[in-house]
């Protein structure tokens, strides 16, 4: 199941590598050879973004969004082979590596968590605790919700997409489940991108589990069914090695690549701003007319 799981990331560009000449420009103005969209694995990018714009405009409505999430989300589980395949793989891990009986409620926080959540809840047959982001609780049980309160020392299950330093769990899903008396024992995900999230959960007391580590072997897998060539494995593997170093070694050596994206569309030429603002990868000591 772990080869198919990596053969629907690349499929569905949940994981996309770039061409070994174009890395991505990064949020924080930083680059690098690929990108994580976990939620891609509901199907596609374009199913994906309707259900983001779906939560977006139901969110607000905390005592019956959830009802209409579950709905949404077991429709295209039923006539979606990737997204049934995935949460399919996310229940058997569950059932293999906990003791269900143990297992009281399943949790997902605002918004990609609820991606695959609440199929899991389903299937596992427990009910889902909807987090919102201020720290509130919504139990969605038999297709009706109502407000959590206390748990009164419940073991949570908490189903996630994407799992980078565990930073959302730290400042709202584990506070937002201890403020419910309740006790967020297990975290599972999809994706874990080893940048010390496990860490992080263990410091709280969570055990982290994972379908898919991105390490080289998912990459080399990926190389070896051919979703990705030669030169693009070579540039991912030398980034997980040394991402400063390559990345500086790249804009040394294509200073084009910098000058380019600075007169490009707003959004790129924001990010290449903030890499000459913050002076990453000591670039102005080798671009000089930036």
């Amino acid at each position: 199941m772990n080869r198919d799981l990596i053969g629907y990331l690349f499929k569905t560009n949940a994981i996309r590598v770039c061409p070994k000449d174009k890395p991505f420009w990064y949020t924080s103005g930083k680059i690098g050879p690929y990108y994580v969209n976990t939620h891609f694995l509901y199907g596609s990018e374009e199913k994906a973004n309707e259900l983001l714009a779906l939560i977006d405009r139901l969110k607000d409505d905390k005592m019956s969004c959830s009802e209409e999430f579950h709905r949404v989300t077991k429709e295209n589980y039923m006539t979606d082979e990737v997204y049934r395949g995935t949460i399919d793989a996310l229940t058997s891990y569950a059932v293999e590596n906990f003791d269900i009986e143990k297992v009281d409620y399943v949790s997902g926080g605002e918004r990609r968590d609820w991606f695959f959540s609440f199929m899991v809840a389903d299937l596992l047959g427990k009910p889902h605790i909807t987090l919102f982001k201020d720290l509130s609780a919504v139990i969605c049980e038999n297709g009706e919700s109502k407000q959590a309160i206390d748990l009164e020392g419940a073991n949570i299950l908490h189903v996630a997409d994407l799992i980078t330093t565990a930073s959302s769990y730290e400042r709202a899903w584990v506070p937002a489940i201890q403020k419910i008396n309740g006790n967020m024992k297990w975290s599972l995900v999809v994706v874990d991108r080893l940048q010390g999230g496990g860490e992080v959960l263990e410091s709280l007391g969570v055990e982290s589990h994972t379908l898919v580590s991105i390490d080289p072997g998912v990459f080399e897998k990926a190389r070896e069914a051919g979703y990705i060539d030669d030169a693009q494995l070579r540039l991912v593997l030398d980034y997980m090695r040394d991402p400063e170093t390559t990345m500086k070694e790249f804009l040394r050596a294509n200073p084009g690549f910098l000058k380019q994206a600075l007169s490009g569309d707003a959004k790129t030429a924001q990010r290449a701003m903030l890499l000459v603002q913050n002076n990453f990868y000591d670039v102005k000591s080798y671009i000089k007319d930036i």
